[in-house]
Parts: structure tokens; C-alpha cells; sequence
């Protein structure tokens, strides 16, 4: 014995040293996790005499396990969308939940991240917005809030602006659980949920016209507020958009279109809105854009037999096929595509449109009201309707005369000007119309009796079209390397050109 315990080895400073920072990181996060465990069961103990006190005679471990099941429920609901696929670093919210009921044990627990980086974003690094960037933002504006969430504008020392979307406390959905269950953690936990599975979705679904997610955050308090970091938009409009000119309100239209086409074979499978309304979108830069996902859902519904396949609307119903997996399969297509129909296309793309495209869009029109086509075909048509008027190929029996009725005189703007208004324009104060050439501005300002004169700029719209300011005179010229003048030979003639 003595001579194994003289020849025993025993670590030296080196090793010791080297060891120790280990040992006290070790030590230091079984304090932490000891200290969790024991602010969540008094947090559970002191929730237990709270509601004992105020109701007296109703079971609060049977409250409890219903908030439970239903918190399990809502897991459980957005497990299809965050198992992530090709290493995707997706965010994890699996068994979270169980923490605040310390009786309850989990199958399994992972800590939440404070931050994530978007996964398959086509935006650079930078773009991506961590926490710690939020410490000090300024709110600017506040741009709604319904019954589970608020949005605000905030702007970042940096200079960049982004959405910011969190629980609303005050709003229907915690308010409701509070009145049911009494808990205040374990009703944020459950509200929260619609808010996770849109960011869960978000990362997933990537489109130009979805909402870009530019990070999220979460605090380590035992109610763990969430905030979602958005790309900052506007709330959709639809009575502006109304009195807009057609051109605008095809591209939302042709927005959503390829929108519910990428919906309708995403990573998830086919993806449908539960709740489509144009509330549920925003415009950025001109763009439209998907913002609010909670209630999406990429299940087709279960049947038996096709009888169980039916939509119903309020003024309309679609009936579908059940398939040997016991599903409606194409039924979430469906169901995107009447509601584009009836909240979008049916406002946004008959009126004003070109004379000359007006029979094809009365196609689509048709084809969406009926579900003639699926989506695949929609968007072709969509696509041949925007082809056409990018290109100018409507404008073909335009009178090539028209254009000789004016004088052209380059580099040069008018000033003095005698504007008047027509409807709809880019501008409120005056004409402005969007034009393929000099010929169709010509055409357009034949049809204005009051119009003598137009000029073209290098400003174009999103098609590539330019913009064409309509007058009914001015007074005087003055250089402008940028602009080009037409005067209405006629009308000058007759004094309703330079005065």
C-alpha cells in the first residue's frame, strides 16, 4: 500500500489552473439553474394562494392542467413548422412551456435563444438585427394592434427603421385567459404562442412578398416577453389603393398572386390563410406584403369521403375531392384563391384597366369568381396581362398619326404651367399619367379636351413605364437636360401653348 501510494501521480499547478475555471463555470450554472427552479415554484406556490384566496372552492391544479393541455395544444400545433432541415438553425420553443408548473414534468426542455440568425435569408448579415441593437431605439410611431399582438415603428441609432411586433397585453386573447385561468406567466406563455409560430414561419417561408424577419429577442423573465424584428411597412390601405391608378393596383394584385403560388408548393407544403384580409398585409416600397402568418396553416383538412371537401362563403360554395390519404388535397389552394378574388381582385383590377386588356382581365375575373383554374394557370394569365402592358404590345393599333400633331422640343421644362387634374394620377395636384411612349401620351392628351401639352422625364414606375405630366398650358421654357416637351400644333396655334 505504501508503495502504491508513493508512486502515485498527482496532478500538477498546471492542470489544476486549468481546471479550476471549468469547475467554476460548472458550479455557476448549477446556481443558476438552482435559483430558476426555485423563483418558478414560488412563483407556482404564491399563483396557488393568490387564486385560493380570490376563489375560494374552485380547484386550482385543475385550472392548471387545463392551461396546460391547451398550452400543449399550441406546441403542439406549430411542431410541423420549426423541425428544422438541412442544419437550418431554426428557432426552438419545444417544451418551454412546462417551466412555470414545476409539478408537471417535461419530456424534454431546451433554452430559449436570446438571438437568431434568419435561416436561407437572401439578405446580407448586416441586415439582421440582434438584441442588444434595441437598447437604444426610439418608438415613432404606433401602427396597430389587434387581439393578440401590437406593432410599433422604431427607429435605431443607425438609422435603420424596423417594425417591432409583441404581445398585447391589454388585448381580447390575454384578457379572455386571464378571466379563465388566473395566471398571469401561464396566460403570456399561452398568448405568445401565435407570435412564435409567426416567427417559426417566417423563417421558414421566405418570399418577396412576405415580410422580411430580421431577428428576434426574447427577455429572461419568468413571463418571457418575445419581440419579432421586422422590415418596416405600412398598413395596407384599400380605400387609397382604390383611388389609385390601375397600374398600382395590378401589381398588388399580381403580388398576391405570386404570393398563394409560392404558398401552394413551400418548403412546408401547401400553406393556407385561415385569415385573409388585406389587414393582414402592408406595402413595402410599393410592394405587397404578407405580414401577419398565426393563423396559417399547412394541413389540408382530414376526410372520409368527398362530401367532407367543402368551402363555404358568404355568397358562394366549392365543393372538393377526398383522397385515398384521407385528405382534401387542394383545398388550401382553393381557399386562397376565392379570397384573393373576393377581398382583392374584385375591388383592385376591373376598373380603369386598358381598353384593349379589359377582355383578359374579364377572364381572370371570371375564371377566380368560378375556380375554373387553379393557381398555376392564374398566375399565367396574371403574368401574360403584365407581359403585354410592360411591353406595350396592347398599344399596337394606337393611329401612328397622332404623335405628328405635336411639336417635340428637347431639353427643355416648362414653367408658368397651367395644370389641370384627371383621375387617377400620381398626383393630386395635377395630371400625371404613366405612359409606354411618347405615342400612347399623345393618344391620352387627344382624349383630355383640355390638354395642349405634356412633357416626358426619366421617371418610370415599377413596369418601366414613364411618367407624363399633362397641362393645359404655360407661360414660358427653361433648360432642363432631363425633359422633353410636346406643344399640340392646334393648340398652340389657338394660343394654348407658350403665352
Amino acid at each position: 500500500m505504501l508503495t502504491a501510494l508513493s508512486t502515485t501521480r498527482f496532478p500538477g499547478p498546471s492542470m489544476s489552473s486549468a481546471r479550476s475555471p471549468l469547475c467554476a463555470v460548472a458550479l455557476f450554472a448549477l446556481l443558476v439553474l438552482a435559483s430558476t427552479f426555485l423563483m418558478r415554484s414560488w412563483h407556482y406556490d404564491l399563483q396557488e394562494k393568490i387564486f385560493a384566496s380570490r376563489h375560494p372552492g374552485v380547484d386550482f391544479l385543475s385550472v392548471q392542467n387545463i392551461l396546460f393541455k391547451e398550452l400543449q395544444e399550441r406546441h403542439e400545433e406549430i411542431i410541423p413548422f420549426y423541425i428544422a432541415t438541412d442544419g437550418d438553425n431554426l428557432l426552438e420553443f419545444s417544451g418551454n412551456f412546462v417551466s412555470f408548473y414545476p409539478s408537471i414534468k417535461p419530456d424534454r426542455m431546451r433554452k430559449y435563444n436570446h438571438k437568431e440568425k434568419i435561416i436561407g435569408s437572401s439578405s446580407p448579415d448586416e441586415d439582421v438585427v440582434g438584441c442588444d441593437q434595441l437598447d437604444d431605439m426610439k418608438v415613432v410611431d404606433f401602427l396597430g394592434s389587434g387581439y393578440t399582438k401590437t406593432v410599433v415603428k422604431v427607429d435605431l441609432p443607425d438609422g435603420l427603421t424596423i417594425a417591432l411586433k409583441s404581445i398585447n397585453n391589454q388585448g381580447t386573447d390575454m384578457r379572455k385567459c386571464l378571466e379563465e385561468f388566473k395566471d398571469h406567466v401561464g396566460c403570456h406563455e399561452l398568448v405568445s404562442f401565435k407570435l412564435k409560430k409567426e416567427i417559426v414561419l417566417l423563417q421558414r417561408l421566405q418570399h418577396p412578398n412576405i415580410v422580411k424577419l430580421k431577428g428576434h429577442c426574447r427577455d429572461r423573465t419568468p413571463a418571457g416577453g418575445i419581440t419579432a424584428i421586422l422590415e418596416q411597412g405600412t398598413p395596407l390601405q384599400m380605400i387609397q389603393l382604390l383611388q389609385s391608378p390601375w397600374e398600382e393596383r395590378f401589381r398588388v394584385c399580381l403580388g398576391v398572386v405570386r404570393l398563394l403560388h409560392y404558398l401552394s408548393q413551400s418548403p412546408l407544403g401547401s400553406v393556407a390563410l385561415l385569415d385573409f384580409q388585406p389587414r393582414q398585409f402592408v406595402m413595402v416600397d410599393g410592394e405587397l406584403k404578407l405580414t401577419d402568418l398565426d393563423d396559417a396553416t399547412a394541413r389540408e383538412p382530414l376526410c372520409r369521403k368527398d362530401a367532407d371537401c367543402f368551402l363555404q362563403f358568404p355568397l358562394r360554395n366549392f365543393s372538393g375531392r377526398c383522397s385515398e390519404r384521407g385528405r382534401c388535397e387542394g383545398m388550401n389552394e382553393m381557399r386562397n384563391l376565392y379570397n384573393a378574388h373576393r377581398y382583392f381582385f374584385l375591388y383592385l383590377l376591373p376598373h380603369q384597366a386598358p381598353p384593349t386588356l379589359r377582355p383578359l382581365v374579364d377572364q381572370i375575373m371570371n375564371s377566380t369568381a368560378e375556380l375554373r383554374n387553379d393557381i398555376n394557370g392564374t398566375l399565367e394569365a396574371f403574368e401574360e396581362v403584365f407581359h403585354i402592358f410592360k411591353s406595350g404590345l396592347h398599344l399596337e393599333n394606337l393611329p401612328p398619326t397622332l404623335i405628328r400633331e405635336y411639336t417635340s422640343m428637347r431639353g427643355v421644362s416648362s414653367a408658368g404651367n397651367v395644370d389641370y387634374r384627371c383621375w387617377p394620377s400620381y398626383s393630386q395636384q395635377g395630371c400625371v399619367l404613366s405612359v409606354h411612349s411618347a405615342k400612347e401620351a399623345a393618344a391620352i392628351c387627344h382624349s383630355h379636351p383640355q390638354c395642349s401639352s405634356f412633357s416626358l422625364r426619366d421617371q418610370r414606375t415599377w413596369t418601366g413605364r414613364l411618367l407624363a405630366t399633362f397641362r393645359s398650358g404655360f407661360s414660358h421654357l427653361v433648360p432642363d437636360v432631363h425633359s422633353v416637351v410636346y406643344v399640340r400644333k392646334t393648340k398652340a396655334s389657338l394660343g394654348g401653348g407658350p403665352q
